[in-house]
């Protein structure tokens, strides 16, 4: 390896005070490598002094009010991501106490953060939400006595505007064991047995609370999902299964996604039997696939496998869902099993919704059906589809490029009779590829050949200049 490749070894060989002179040189036009030199400074002289500056910075970035747009986000997150590693990886380990505080401190910034960024792309969130875990790592270390934390918890989840403290309970059950989890239910409990309303509120404002929880009571729905979040937490950090469900009403069991939740609950539990009971009270007025999974798992943990593959078999005959078929095709004897495919590939070439065939001849995988399908009910295509259609044709063009063409043509005409302009591009491109396909292509049947079909583009949509500018 060459000498002056960018390395630690070469880096290394230049020196101390040549380094140094070159930090400094380099820091001088950017403050976020002089904060992080400082904060290395401050490291070096104990992490007492590194924890003084790092909380020196977050009080800053809590009072700063200035909207931070795309252009400076990326420089914030960076700065964010500083200030956590500094307290995960550098105070932590040697004054665990000292980074436990400072990481509450951090994650209590978030709502001030969100509130004056752009965070379309999420990136802030994960800072902090990276940040969070790391308490299920600093905490068991940092000598918490469990009830104080447990106060501190629970006025942190009832002040969690922005989710920034979601999951704090399951993340610190190990540092508040036993004692402290009763002291927080102990306060969850006596919340819910307090007025709902704040009697602070203005009548105007509870009127506008009540019109956003659909004519419900905003603080009293409010306060129900708290409790309720808060209760099954602390049931899940103590393996309390019966009283994570209890926070159910008859009439939460009745949706099918919940009855699959508690239903996944039973089964890890080794109690199938209870599974399946919450699963059969569901209400299921339709395909839900978390409930049709949870129900085949329970009954084959009851050894009810006919039921299971009856079921699998209804599942895949109303969605087309690939993995239901391999499941159910692979119980089946040798031999039998290829009958069920064919009879399951003669069913999905005759489904209602075509687009829901094609994904599955695309999945499956068979482009020889997936090619015929497509000829055979080419008028069925969806050409504004072209998540679907633009790898569907580029998994056929090599084999089977009559298809392709077919796909290719499909978003064309939806891009210009529709005029989408800003599809243009792509329907030039797809043109192209038909006509680089054409050479391949002996009989184009009952549809137009090529040229003819070039042609009626140029007639029906000859006015459509900037698309006709793209074609060579």
């Amino acid at each position: 390896m060459s000498k002056k490749t960018l390395n630690q070894a070469n880096l290394a060989a230049l020196g101390a005070d040549r380094l140094a002179d070159l930090l400094i040189e380099v820091s001088a036009g950017s403050a976020d490598i002089k904060r992080r030199l400082r904060l290395e400074l401050s490291h070096n002289l104990g992490p007492e002094e590194l924890a003084r500056d790092v909380r020196k910075r977050l009080v800053s970035i809590r009072r700063s009010t200035s909207f931070v747009g795309w252009r400076k986000r990326k420089t914030l997150v960076k700065d964010l991501t500083t200030q956590a590693e500094m307290i995960t990886d550098k105070i932590a380990p040697e004054a665990p106490a000292e980074a436990f505080e400072l990481l509450w401190q951090f994650i209590e910034i978030a709502p001030s953060v969100y509130e004056r960024v752009d965070d379309s792309r999420g990136d802030v969130g994960d800072v902090f939400r990276a940040a969070l875990t790391e308490f299920s790592r600093i905490a068991p270390k940092a000598g918490l006595e469990p009830q104080n934390l447990a106060s501190r918890v629970w006025d942190a989840v009832r002040d969690n505007g922005y989710g920034e403290f979601d999951g704090i309970i399951g993340l610190l059950a190990p540092a508040l064991g036993d004692e402290g989890l009763g002291h927080l239910k102990t306060l969850v409990i006596a919340h819910q047995g307090a007025p709902a309303q704040d009697a602070q509120d203005h009548a105007a404002l509870q009127f506008l609370r009540d019109l956003r929880s659909s004519g419900g009571n905003f603080a009293a729905d409010q306060k129900t999902r708290l409790v309720k979040m808060c209760l099954q937490d602390i049931a899940a950090a103590q393996g309390d299964i019966d009283g994570y469900i209890a926070q159910y009403s008859a009439q939460d069991l009745t949706r099918p996604r919940i009855a699959a939740e508690v239903a996944q609950i039973l089964s890890d539990a080794a109690r199938p039997q209870d599974a399946l009971d919450v699963l059969i009270g569901a209400d299921v007025g339709g395909r839900d696939a978390e409930w049709d999974a949870a129900y085949i798992a329970s009954l084959l943990a009851l050894d009810r496998v006919p039921e299971a593959q009856s079921h699998r078999w209804e599942v895949f005959c109303d969605t087309l869902d690939v993995q239901a078929l391999r499941d159910y095709l692979k119980v089946l004897p040798d031999f039998e099993d290829i009958e069920f495919e064919d009879a399951a590939k003669a069913h999905a070439a005759q489904f209602d919704d075509m687009t829901a065939a094609l994904r599955f001849f695309l999945e499956w995988p068979d482009l020889p059906f997936a090619a015929r399908l497509i000829e055979d009910r080419a008028a069925e295509l969806n050409g504004d589809l072209y998540q679907v259609l633009t790898p569907a044709a580029e998994a056929l063009r090599n084999r089977h490029p009559f298809a392709a063409v077919l796909v290719w043509r499909s978003m064309i005409d939806h891009a210009l009779w529709d005029g989408r302009s800003t599809r243009y591009a792509h329907a030039a491109d797809h043109l192209m590829d038909c006509a680089a396909a054409d050479a391949e292509i002996a009989d184009y049947g009952r549809f137009l050949s090529h040229d003819a079909y070039v042609a009626r583009l140029r007639e029906v949509h000859r006015h459509k200049s900037s698309f006709w500018v793209r074609i060579p």
